[in-house]
This record gives C-alpha cells, sequence and structure tokens, in this order.
C-alpha cells in the first residue's frame, strides 16, 4: 500500500502512531508470558513421546501455538496495545492461550477439541476484531481475506478436535499465508526476538529444575549442568550477537517489510523455536543421567535440536542478506558426523561435543574473512555469515 493512499483513507482509532518508532508495550510482554507455560509443555510432551510419532505431534501443536502467537504479533503491529480495547482482546486471547497450553500434553488423547477450539476461537475472533476495528481502511481487504482463511482452518482445527488418530493430525495440518500486509519491520523483529528468548529463558528453566531434583551432586552432574547452560548460551549468541540487530535493522529499512516478516520470521523463526525446544528436552536427558550412554532417543535430542537451529538460522540469513553461512552447514554435517559415535559414548559426552561444534559455529561468526559486504548499502556495515 502506497503512503498516499494510506494518508488519504481514514485511519482508525485503534490503530498505532506510526510517526515515531513502534516499541513493544508491556501489555505485549505480558501476553507473552503464557507463551513461556506453552514452550515448557510442548518439550514436556516431547519428553513423554520420544519417537519419530511424537516428534512430529510436538512439532504439529508448536505449528499451532505459534501462529497464534504470530497472527496476535501481526495485529499489535497495527493496532495500539495501550489502548483499551486492544489490551482488553490481548487478555481475553491469553486466558485462552493458557487453556490451550494446558490442553497440549493430551492434545492426542482426550482433550483434542480443547486445543482445536481454542485454536479456532482465537484465530477467528482475532480476525473479526480486525476487520471491524480496520472498517474503512485499505488493510480491511487483508484482514476479510485472513478471515475467510481462518475460518476455513479454523473449521478444520474444531474437526480434528473431534477427530481420533491419525486423523487428528490430518486435519490440524495446513497452511498459512500473509500478503500485502505492510508493517513496521523494528516491531516485529523485536517481537519474535522476544519468543526466541521465551524458549531460550524455558531451557535455562529445565536445566535449574532438573538440577534441584538430582539426588546427588557428582562431578559428572556438574559437568552436565555446565554443558547444557554452555549450550544455551551458544544458540543465544548465535542468534542474538550479530544477526538480530542487523536483521531487524534490514527489516526496518526494507522497502517490502512485509515479505521479510512473512519469510525470514513468520515462517523460519519458528525452526529455530523448535531447535530449542528440542535441545531444552536433550538437556533434562542429560542430567536426568548423565553417565549412561545416549539412547536412541536422547542421541537424536542431543543432535537434533542444534541442528534445527542452524538450519533454521541459516534459513533467516539466506532470506534476510542472500547469503549462505557455510559455518552453519559445517555445523550441521559435524552433528551429522557425531551421530556415529552417538551410541559408543556416555550421554554427556555426546551433549558436549555437540555443544562445542556450535559455540565453534558462534566463533566463526567473529573471523574477519568470513565476514560478507552489506546486500544494500547503508543497511548493515558488516552482516554476519
Amino acid at each position: 500500500m502506497s503512503d498516499l493512499a494510506e494518508a488519504r483513507s481514514p485511519v482508525p482509532s485503534l490503530l498505532r502512531d506510526r510517526s515515531g518508532v513502534q516499541r513493544v508495550t508491556n501489555i505485549e510482554l505480558f501476553f507473552d508470558l503464557v507463551y513461556v507455560f506453552a514452550v515448557t509443555q510442548l518439550s514436556h510432551y516431547l519428553l513423554g513421546h520420544p519417537d519419530v510419532r511424537g516428534a512430529l505431534q510436538a512439532g504439529l501443536l508448536l505449528a499451532m501455538v505459534w501462529l497464534v502467537w504470530s497472527y496476535t504479533t501481526w495485529v499489535t503491529n497495527w493496532l495500539d496495545p495501550e489502548l483499551m480495547a486492544v489490551r482488553l482482546l490481548l487478555v481475553v486471547l491469553m486466558l485462552i492461550s493458557l487453556a490451550m497450553s494446558a490442553s497440549l500434553p493430551r492434545a492426542f488423547e482426550d482433550l483434542g477439541l480443547w486445543v482445536g477450539g481454542a485454536y479456532a476461537i482465537q484465530q477467528i475472533g482475532r480476525s473479526l476484531f480486525m476487520v471491524i476495528a480496520l472498517r474503512g481502511h485499505p488493510l480491511e481487504a487483508n484482514f476479510q481475506r485472513i478471515l475467510a482463511w481462518c475460518v476455513a482452518s479454523s473449521a478444520l482445527a474444531v474437526a480434528g478436535g473431534l477427530a481420533h488418530g491419525n486423523a487428528r493430525a490430518l486435519l490440524w495440518l495446513g497452511r498459512s499465508r500473509t500478503s500485502d500486509w505492510t508493517i513496521e519491520g523494528g516491531h516485529f523483529a523485536e517481537r519474535c526476538q522476544a519468543f526466541i528468548l521465551i524458549a531460550l529463558g524455558e531451557s535455562i528453566v529445565i536445566i535449574g529444575a532438573t538440577l534441584t531434583e538430582v539426588k546427588e551432586i557428582t562431578a559428572s552432574s556438574v559437568a552436565a549442568f555446565v554443558v547444557a547452560f554452555a549450550g544455551s548460551v551458544a544458540l543465544w549468541w548465535l542468534y542474538f550477537d550479530q544477526s538480530a540487530v542487523a536483521a531487524a535493522e534490514m527489516i526496518a529499512r526494507s522497502d517490502d517489510p512485509g515479505r521479510l516478516g512473512r519469510s525470514a520470521y513468520h515462517l523460519i523463526h519458528p525452526v529455530m523455536v523448535a531447535g530449542i525446544i528440542v535441545s531444552a528436552a536433550a538437556d533434562q536427558k542429560v542430567l536426568a543421567d548423565p553417565g549412561q550412554p545416549a539412547s536412541t532417543a536422547a542421541a537424536w535430542m542431543i543432535l537434533g535440536g542444534p541442528a534445527l537451529f542452524l538450519a533454521g538460522h541459516a534459513a533467516f540469513k539466506l532470506v534476510v542478506w542472500r547469503v549462505v553461512s557455510w559455518p552453519r552447514l559445517a555445523g550441521i554435517a559435524g552433528l551429522g558426523l557425531l551421530a556415529l559415535a552417538a551410541h559408543a559414548i556416555p550421554a554427556l559426552a555426546l551433549a558436549a561435543c555437540a555443544a562445542v561444534l556450535v559455540i565453534a559455529v558462534a566463533a566463526a561468526d567473529r573471523l574477519p574473512l568470513l565476514r560478507c559486504p552489506a546486500v544494500s548499502p547503508g543497511l548493515v556495515d558488516h552482516p554476519p555469515t
């Protein structure tokens, strides 16, 4: 949408003031607290179902959780969360999200309708609110299309909640799309960065909580604690050391922030979140019994979590800067090689090797030879590889 068209359109009173920098508000951060619980539920679900079927189910639940959170983030990019109507909308969505999160452990058992119903109410209700709030505004047509899509996808979500077995998973699968959306890129990037921190925070909580359950503090349990913490710090470092700020600058100054918001953040970030969740589940397994050889489930969690994160971050860099991150691809290859020795070494040693690999990738970002020139002059001086 052009600035001229926006200037001529009647601006609804619920919209943000676009004249200055758009900051994340306290009510948005409060809203995010529900998703700390949701991420914890997903990692526990994975621990309780440590097989391929369980991993696919956890991935599907993560997609539903992410879509609910992400679409709300799109909405608060336009609406002013400090206004009473918008604030009440977020509070209601929090309540429904909390019920949905509490139902996740039994989503494929007796509480499927709670998950599907909560998803449907949030997606349809939020979109309907936006259609009313944006009446007469050029963005109204976008949300009319989104509302139609949400009605269709939500019908499948509810039908999935009523179905059983594999039929439930099939009905919950679906596509989401966002197009022709003009957003304030800096705000949207900051919100997605916050969700990465939510996932990492849940990982830290698991590390501390699991250590408190250890009956006897031994050298191996202390080593496992340090390795798990180092792995979480390495994931944080990979994302936040250089690329988070640089990417936020790119989307903030982009001529088409909606494209980057859809691809780099809306579609790719849940892959990194999945990597953190799997890594957190792996940390809990290693901390529970660090001296034992890694089981098949523990091994794919220990190696698969960092691999997912590295793959997601490599895709993120490819979309934002159009460059291939060779250190991240090398890290994924190294994790694949570690899989060959997974059953021959203790789980703690395997986790330590995985953490060292991720730390090495993070350190490689600081090597001058691996820096690449800016794609668009003036945006960032040295976007990381």
